[in-house]
């Protein structure tokens, strides 16, 4: 197989295994407000199924998701995590039938009382300096006892499930990731994650002022091919923006299609993210060929730590686009999408599941493998 040509293994239909699930289980949950409820299902599948993560990596709404599912033991979980999304239902809960687009306007004009509220000072602020922690549409305060009451941060703290938050540094525009391996995390991390700008304002940590993580890289897997060390893994992808489509024809969907190839996952990043990792690969190859003599020289040893062994198996799950949903599909907390977005995470989850692709056979210098699930393969388990 050519160095450079994309490592895609086809996911073959079998019979059972979800255990000798080779590695570490990370889950990467994408920013997306509303769309995160897919997560919620596909969190649910792993569990119905016996499966943990070792490592849960989110911004935005995929930081809040996994912070509930990192600072809870298994068995609350579930439970917390529709507990919250259960408060997300507020106003459709009010209102019952009330079509999307007056729910979603009674979220813009009164907030979601679990999440955030509007800033009265706001539009003052357009022109007056009110300081970047006041600068922005809504208040974020409801969220931090909402975090408080579903997230047990001592248990997170004790490092049973690992948890990385991104967030970008509002004055320099660096990204940064916030690591429970490496430091104790509590809400202010998460909600800087999903501190999504002009709506949401920057939370400061150590002085500095972060924003929403999902501005800069809104599906972070560069985090599990950058770690120190770095462990075989079975990585699931969750991508709750999809920017396959037909082309826009009318100024909504050119504002939709717009946000979804903003905050989808950047293909081309995972493509350069398999050819490093491919290319660690070659170098410990490479190694084998050498003399004892030549391995053992500092130089070499010097140049071989470079390469790796471990195996990547990428497994993308993509949201499917539901019936009649607009740009605004991301602030659709509507018990009826919420379900929906919920129901579709559950069942494509359990299709890839039923076919665990990371049995198949691999090049063992292949490093890191991509599986593009087709939905008709998700027909068989159904």
């Amino acid at each position: 197989m050519a160095a450079d040509s994309p490592i895609k293994a086809e996911t073959a239909c079998g019979t059972d295994p979800l255990d000798l699930l080779p590695g570490q289980v990370v889950l990467v949950f994408q920013g997306g407000g509303a769309l995160g409820a897919y997560q919620v299902g596909v969190y649910e599948a792993l569990h119905e199924a016996g499966i943990e993560p070792d490592w849960v990596i989110g911004t935005s709404i995929g930081a809040i998701n996994g912070a509930i599912v990192a600072g809870n033991p298994p068995e609350r979980r579930l439970e917390r995590l529709y507990e919250f999304w259960s408060r997300m239902e507020h106003y459709s809960r009010m209102f019952p039938g009330i079509s999307n687009m007056v729910a979603n306007l009674v979220t813009i004009t009164q907030g979601i009382p679990a999440f955030f509220s509007p800033n009265p000072s706001s539009w003052h602020g357009l022109h007056t300096s009110v300081g970047i922690e006041h600068a922005s549409y809504y208040i974020t305060k409801p969220l931090e006892a909402t975090l408080a009451s579903l997230v047990d941060f001592d248990f997170l703290n004790s490092r049973q499930t690992r948890l990385t938050v991104g967030a970008v540094n509002a004055r320099n525009g660096e990204m940064r990731y916030f690591d429970s391996r490496d430091m104790d995390l509590g809400s202010a991390h998460v909600m800087a994650s999903s501190a999504l700008p002009p709506a949401f304002p920057a939370v400061r940590i150590d002085g500095e002022p972060y924003w929403d993580g999902g501005i800069y890289s809104n599906t972070p897997i560069e985090v599990v091919l950058d770690d120190h060390p770095r462990r075989d893994s079975v990585i699931f992808s969750v991508q709750i923006w999809n920017p396959e489509g037909p082309e826009p024809k009318s100024l909504w969907q050119v504002i939709g299609k717009q946000k979804d190839i903003q905050y989808a996952s950047r293909a081309n990043n995972i493509e350069r993210q398999r050819q490093i990792h491919h290319l660690r690969h070659v170098i410990r190859e490479l190694t084998r060929h050498l003399s004892d003599e030549e391995r053992e020289s500092a130089e070499c040893k010097q140049l071989a730590a470079w390469g790796c062994n471990t195996v990547m198996h990428v497994l993308k799950l993509n949201a499917p686009p539901l019936d009649g949903e607009d740009h605004t599909k991301d602030i659709d907390f509507t018990s009826t999408g919420i379900r929906l977005r919920r129901d579709a995470g559950y069942k494509q989850t359990k299709a890839v599941l039923s076919c665990h692709p990371w049995t198949l056979e691999t090049d063992p210098i292949a490093g890191m493998l991509i599986h593009e699930t087709s939905w008709p393969c998700f027909e068989c388990s159904a």
